[in-house]
C-alpha cells in the first residue's frame, strides 16, 4: 500500500474547505433569493372569452343559448371591469349591443379561429415575459398584473386601473401570432411596472408650478417609447421586428416624421407652460398624439433608444423615472435632429443625466 506523507492532508485540506465555503455560499444565497418578495404577479384570466367562445360552439351546433349562458360572460370578471373601463371613457356599452355582437356582429361564426388564438395565447409563458423586463426598469420596480383576453367590439388593447388593481385587456385577435401576442403584453406590462414607481415622479414635479406640473405629467407620455424599447429588448432591435408588414412599415413611416412630430410637442408644452390651454384643453391635444402608435411612441422611443447607446441603460433608467430628463438628454445627443425649446425644459425644471 502506498505510504502517505504527513504533507498530503494540508495541501487536500485547503481545497476541500475551500468547496465546502462555496457551496454554502452559494446556498446561502440561494435561500436570501428564495426569501425575497417576488417582483413579478401575473395572472390571466381567460373567463369572458372561454364564456363568449361556449355561446359560439352552441350556436355552430345549433343549440339553444340560455340565459345562464349569457349570465356566465356578464358576470365574469373581465367583462364586468371591461363595462366598467368603458363607463369611465364615457363610450356606450350595453348587455344588448354585446349580445348582438356575438351572435350577428364580428364575432358571429369565428368560433374556431378565436378558440385556436386563445389556446395558443394561453400558451404564453408571461411570467418570463415580465420577469425578461425588469432589465428595462428600477429596481424597485414591480410588475404585477391580470391579463385579460378578451372578446369584444373594439379592437383595442390598454392597461386599467393601475393604481388600485392593475389590469391589461387584450383584444383577442386570431391573426395575431403568439409571439406578437407576447410583444404587446411586454409592452403593457412595462407600463405596469413603470407606474408602480410612479409615486416618486409625482414627489419631484409636486413643487412646480400649476402650468409647470402639467407639463411634466404630459411628458409621462414618452412611457410609450420605454415600452416599446423595453418589449422589443435592445436599442439593436426592431421595435415591429416581429410585426407584419403593414405595422413595420407604418412605424418606419411614422419614424421618418420625427423632426416635425417633435416640433408639435414642444409647441404642445410651450402652450400648457405658457397657460395658453385649459386642463380639458392640453387633455383633447395630449391624447391625439397616442394614436395607433404615435409621437408619444416614436418620439419617445428615439430618445430612449439614442440615450441607451451613448450613455447606457442606467442612464435610461434615470430618465423612466424622471421622464423630464429624457428630452434634456435628447438636447445634449440630437445633433442636426429638432430639439425642445429651451424655456420648456427650463419651466419643468429638467436636469441633464448623471452618468454614473
Amino acid at each position: 500500500m502506498m505510504a502517505i506523507s504527513a504533507e498530503q492532508p494540508f495541501r487536500t485540506f485547503p481545497m476541500r474547505a475551500l468547496l465546502r465555503f462555496v457551496s454554502l455560499i452559494a446556498l446561502i444565497a440561494a435561500l436570501s433569493r428564495a426569501n425575497e418578495p417576488s417582483r413579478v404577479h401575473i395572472q390571466m384570466d381567460t373567463s369572458e372569452a372561454d364564456a363568449v367562445l361556449h355561446i359560439l360552439d352552441k350556436k355552430a351546433a345549433g343549440q339553444t343559448v340560455t340565459d345562464g349562458d349569457w349570465r356566465r360572460i356578464f358576470d365574469s370578471r373581465p367583462y364586468r371591469r371591461l363595462k366598467e373601463r368603458e363607463a369611465a371613457m364615457k363610450r356606450p356599452f350595453t348587455d344588448d349591443e354585446f349580445r348582438d355582437f356575438v351572435l350577428t356582429g364580428e364575432a358571429a361564426g369565428r368560433g374556431g379561429e378565436l378558440r385556436r388564438a386563445l389556446e395558443e395565447w394561453r400558451r404564453a409563458d408571461l411570467k418570463e415575459v415580465a420577469a425578461k423586463l425588469l432589465a428595462y426598469l428600477p429596481a424597485n420596480a414591480a410588475i404585477g398584473a391580470t391579463v385579460y383576453p378578451v372578446i369584444k367590439p373594439k379592437h383595442n388593447s390598454f392597461v386599467w386601473e393601475l393604481d388600485e388593481d392593475p389590469a391589461i385587456f387584450l383584444f383577442l385577435d386570431p391573426a395575431v401570432t403568439a409571439a406578437q401576442f407576447e410583444n404587446t403584453a411586454a409592452h403593457e406590462l412595462h407600463h405596469v411596472g413603470l407606474h408602480s414607481v410612479n409615486k416618486y415622479y409625482q414627489a419631484l414635479i409636486a413643487p412646480l408650478s400649476e402650468h409647470a406640473r402639467s407639463a411634466a405629467e404630459w411628458m409621462g407620455g414618452f412611457g410609450e417609447g420605454f415600452a416599446m424599447l423595453a418589449a422589443a429588448g435592445s436599442p439593436g432591435v426592431h421595435p415591429h421586428a416581429g410585426s407584419n408588414l403593414q405595422d413595420r412599415e407604418r412605424w418606419d413611416r411614422d419614424m421618418a416624421n420625427f423632426d416635425s412630430d417633435l416640433t408639435k410637442l414642444d409647441d404642445f408644452f410651450r402652450d400648457i407652460v405658457s397657460g395658453k390651454l385649459s386642463r380639458e384643453q392640453a387633455s383633447e391635444r395630449g391624447m391625439a398624439f397616442f394614436g395607433i402608435q404615435g409621437p408619444w411612441y416614436t418620439i419617445g422611443y428615439k430618445m430612449a433608444a439614442a440615450v441607451e447607446k451613448r450613455y447606457g441603460r442606467r442612464a435610461l433608467l434615470q430618465c423612466m423615472q424622471d421622464p423630464r430628463k429624457l428630452p434634456a438628454a435628447w438636447n445634449q445627443i440630437a445633433g442636426a435632429n429638432a430639439k425642445w425649446s429651451g424655456d420648456v425644459l427650463a419651466a419643468v425644471k429638467a436636469e441633464a443625466i448623471t452618468r454614473r
